[in-house]
C-alpha cells in the first residue's frame, strides 16, 4: 500500500511522520513542490501489454498531464523480477542524484520507492499501482526498484533525451532502509 515516511537527512531510525492517506501524502509532498495524484488503473490491460496498449489506455490522463506541464515525450518503463539487469538498475536508481528536468512517474502496475531529500528531512515514498508522482527538476532524490522489481510504469518528460541523472556523490541512500516488497 502507497506510505509517506518521513525521517530526518541524518538519523534513519527516526520516524517524523508515516502515513497511507493519500490526501495527507499529497499535501505533505505538495509542501517541498512534489506533485501526487491518484489516478484510475482499472484499464484493462494483459500483464505483457506493451507499451502502444498501456499509452492507449491511459492517453486522457496522459494528454492531461502533457498539456499542463509541457512536457512532449512519454514512455513506458517495465522491469520485471527476472530482467538480467535488474540488480545494476537497482544498483544505478540508488545512487542519490537530481535531473535537470521534472521526474514524472505514474505506476501502471507495481511498486517501487522514492526517496527524496529536502529540507533536512528524507521523504519516502513507496508508490504502488494508481499513484502518480512528479518530482521537480533539481529535487535531489533517488529510487529503489527493491531486490526484484517488479512494475510498470508510464515516464513523461520535458525532453526527448530521457532518464539523466546528475549524481551527488553523497552515500546517503545507504544509509536509509531499503524498499523491500512485504
Amino acid at each position: 500500500m502507497t506510505r509517506l515516511t518521513v525521517y530526518p537527512d541524518t538519523d534513519p531510525a527516526t520516524v517524523l511522520r508515516e502515513t497511507r492517506d493519500g490526501g495527507e501524502i499529497a499535501d505533505a509532498l505538495a509542501e517541498i513542490g512534489v506533485d501526487f495524484e491518484r489516478w484510475d488503473a482499472a484499464h484493462s490491460l494483459a500483464e505483457d501489454a506493451d507499451q502502444a496498449a498501456v499509452l492507449a489506455a491511459y492517453d486522457a490522463e496522459i494528454s492531461r498531464l502533457m498539456k499542463e506541464g509541457g512536457y512532449r515525450s512519454v514512455d513506458v518503463a517495465r522491469v520485471k523480477p527476472d530482467n538480467p539487469q535488474a540488480g545494476e538498475l537497482r544498483k544505478k536508481f540508488l545512487a542519490e542524484h537530481t535531473h535537470d528536468e521534472d521526474e514524472v512517474r505514474f505506476f501502471v502496475e507495481g511498486a517501487g520507492a522514492f526517496y527524496l531529500r529536502k529540507g533536512g528531512k528524507v521523504y519516502r515514498v513507496v508508490c504502488e499501482r494508481n499513484d502518480l508522482i512528479s518530482v521537480p527538476a533539481g529535487t535531489t532524490h533517488w529510487f529503489d526498484t527493491g531486490p526484484a522489481p517488479d512494475f510498470c510504469a508510464i515516464r513523461i518528460f520535458t525532453t526527448p533525451d530521457g532518464w539523466v541523472g546528475h549524481f551527488t556523490g553523497d552515500d546517503i541512500a545507504e544509509r536509509f532502509p531499503k524498499f523491500e516488497k512485504v
